[in-house]
């Protein structure tokens, strides 16, 4: 048998977790600056070296950016070189409706899940979320792709099932990009984008009543109902 001793998370894999979850959770939005190594080691009570490693392999990965005499930034997920959503697309090897077909079985499971475990904290994020899509809807006409996929992001990270949240977590760019271009497509319908404001927050009704078939219904709706808006046109 090859055992191999069994070592303590490193500080710094810890600082990489925690930075990482605030992107995938829209606390760190795309094109958002985020604090200073100095500020950041302060706040999380660990050395700058710790911070610096965890930053560099956030950036290896793409989730960060350095940009020279700015700072360090959230990258978005459609400016990602070698993003696999957009090669497969361009390529026309995966459409929309491929993606949303596993979004359908991925986030109603996962809506239904969150019926039953989400926490206050869970709530909160979510709210938050719907938040922000209601007041961009109400000032700009829009609702933006960061405040969307934060939303489904906290639905999932609800759950508390690990497999869950790691297929999410690399599904990230795809539910990115998959919600930017259903959004881009639907700017120039209003009541298109007031359906799937209203679809979120029946989501979020759900998940707060404890009603685990409700939500897993009212995702399903929502989902569904891009699909045909697409598939009608």
């Amino acid at each position: 048998m090859n055992l191999k001793p069994i070592k303590p998370k490193r500080i710094s894999d810890q600082v990489f977790e925690q930075i990482r979850e605030l992107i995938y959770k829209g606390d760190f939005k795309p094109g958002q600056q985020i604090l200073p190594e100095r500020e950041l080691a302060v706040s999380m009570a660990v050395s700058r070296t710790s911070v610096r490693n965890a930053i560099n392999k956030l950036v290896t990965m793409g989730l960060l950016e350095h940009r020279q005499g700015q700072g360090t930034f959230v990258s978005s997920p459609d400016n990602r070189k070698g993003n696999p959503l957009a090669a497969a697309m361009a390529t026309e090897d995966a459409t929309l409706d491929d993606l949303l077909e596993v979004r359908l079985g991925l986030e109603c499971n996962a809506a239904l899940l969150a019926a039953q475990r989400a926490t206050e904290k869970d709530l909160n994020a979510m709210l938050k979320s719907i938040d922000e899509m209601e007041e961009d809807l109400a000032t700009t006409d829009k609702i933006s792709t960061e405040a969307d996929a934060a939303f489904h992001m906290a639905v999932t990270f609800s759950t508390k099932n690990p497999v869950l949240i790691h297929l999410m977590r690399n599904f990230y760019d795809f539910l990115f990009i998959g919600i930017k271009k259903n959004l881009t497509h639907m700017y120039m319908d209003r009541n298109a984008l007031v359906a799937v404001l209203e679809h979120h927050k029946a989501v979020y009704d759900a998940i707060m009543a404890r009603k685990p078939e409700e939500a897993h219904n009212a995702m399903r709706t929502h989902i569904q109902y891009v699909q045909n808006y697409f598939r009608q046109r």
